[in-house]
């Protein structure tokens, strides 16, 4: 077949992301840089020029999925080349900041691949690889600036966007890998934030979601170099036109101080619904984990929020079978629970991580036992969470909808809680907030119905 010369060839790209919503707005940026150097998204890693895995190294599935995600993609590389097509296979994220030397043994067919801290270096990256093929570029050291200093102008084009304001975390808990993939705490400066915030609003955003590692430590210098914190920057943030909803994740309860407490009674916007991880419920697992905070002093904190604020709602994170942990222990953790009464959260088996204090400590618990545990706090979490979503059936609430749903004519769209709502109604509603009655609720999805 002869090649039409005159007809225009634009590179593709293609994109997968894993892990945490920082991924997912890393992810937005990278694809900004991408489309700036004129490269066009594709849903399909068979036809991109340029193909990049945003990659996590939280839990040990996640990583190994990358990897044998790669295997994958070099098969469909091959498959290209013999068509005369050159593909680009390029690794971003925490598991090229933790793993760079596996990478070379075990994906050495990877172009590049670059720390979750350096991904704004991509333009440089793919010169040189241009210019010399068949070396693996590989980028994970600490820069001195920030990467936001560098990247384009974020023009998500969605009804609700991710904006990080902090990364990095300074606490060293002892199961986790961030402090070593993201590095320490940074905090971008609030007009850099309330700008990007802005262009977002100008964009047709409604709702914005302030992302951090430690979101709560922020403390970014305002015009004059004042350090402010988060709750300065949410009531900043609340005084721009056309923004109707905030959020902001993820937390420590250490760094809940009563002014940010204070925001869940005075803000308007920011919608009642808070994460905040606790891990366990259990002094002796909080110890071990370098966590700042006991089960009780959690508990302190969340009566606060629910005096200052009697409908707000609560998820966590949750780790079970963490090393030493007694059925004591375990029970603990129920107990808080149930004192708590989340309408969401997030539970998982301990997952060693190389180089972090917990993976070489003793009395490992074994893969049955937390198994059998995590049914359980599962089973409990679970059966309040559906509480909650059934305890919502007849009343009506504001529902932002941001997709179009499965069915014919459904729209697809979130609560102030964050609960995923499916109703039938006309386009016309599509990235808007719109009064829903709520006529059904399963343990992940309401229905609901136009309120009359």
């Amino acid at each position: 077949m002869i090649k039409n010369n005159c007809e225009k060839s634009v590179k593709q790209y293609y994109i997968k992301t894993f892990g945490c919503q920082m991924n997912v707005y890393d992810s937005q940026r990278i694809a900004a840089i991408l489309e700036s150097l004129g490269y066009q998204a594709t849903d399909r890693a068979e036809t991109a020029d340029l193909v990049i895995f945003n990659t996590c190294h939280i839990r040990e599935k996640a990583a190994e999925k990358v990897f044998s995600d790669l295997g994958r993609l070099n098969l469909i590389r091959e498959s290209r080349l013999q068509e005369g097509k050159d593909t680009i296979i390029g690794l971003v994220g925490c598991v090229v900041q933790a793993e760079d030397e596996q990478i070379a043994k075990r994906a050495p067919f990877v172009d590049f691949a670059t720390g979750p801290l350096t991904y704004h270096r991509i333009p440089e990256i793919l010169e040189k690889i241009r210019r010399k093929k068949g070396q693996t570029i590989i980028d994970t050291e600490f820069p001195a600036e920030a990467k936001f200093d560098f990247l384009p102008e974020n023009k998500h084009p969605g009804v609700c966007a991710f904006l990080a304001i902090q990364e990095g975390c300074n606490n060293f808990c002892t199961y986790c890998v961030v402090p070593y993939t993201r590095g320490a705490e940074y905090s971008r400066p609030v007009e850099d934030v309330i700008t990007e915030a802005k262009s977002l609003v100008d964009n047709g955003c409604l709702e914005i979601n302030l992302l951090g590692q430690n979101v709560n430590s922020y403390h970014g210098e305002d015009k004059q170099g004042k350090e402010r914190d988060l709750a300065y920057l949410l009531h900043r943030l609340s005084e721009i036109d056309g923004l109707e909803r905030l959020r902001y994740t993820t937390s420590y309860p250490a760094d809940m101080t009563d002014d940010l407490i204070a925001c869940h009674r005075d803000l308007k916007k920011l919608m009642p619904y808070l994460h905040l991880p606790v891990q366990s419920g259990s002094d002796n697992v909080l110890k071990a984990m370098n966590r700042r905070h006991t089960s009780g002093d959690y508990l302190k904190i969340i009566d606060k929020l629910k005096t200052a604020n009697p409908e707000i709602g609560l998820s966590s994170d949750f780790i079970v079978g963490f090393p030493g942990e007694t059925d004591t222990d375990f029970k603990a953790t129920l107990e808080l629970v149930k004192k708590v009464g989340y309408i969401q959260a997030f539970s998982f088996k301990y997952s060693r991580r190389a180089g972090t204090p917990a993976a070489i400590m003793p009395n490992q618990v074994a893969e049955k036992v937390k198994t059998e545990r995590l049914e359980i706090l599962q089973d409990l979490l679970f059966s309040h969470q559906l509480q909650f979503n059934q305890s919502c059936v007849g009343k009506t609430m504001p529902v932002l909808f941001e997709s179009e749903g499965k069915g014919k004519n459904m729209l697809f769209g979130r609560t102030p809680y964050m609960q995923n709502l499916n109703a039938k109604l006309d386009k016309k509603y599509l990235n808007k907030i719109v009064n829903i009655e709520i006529t059904a609720a399963g343990m992940n999805t309401l229905s609901g119905q136009l309120k009359g």
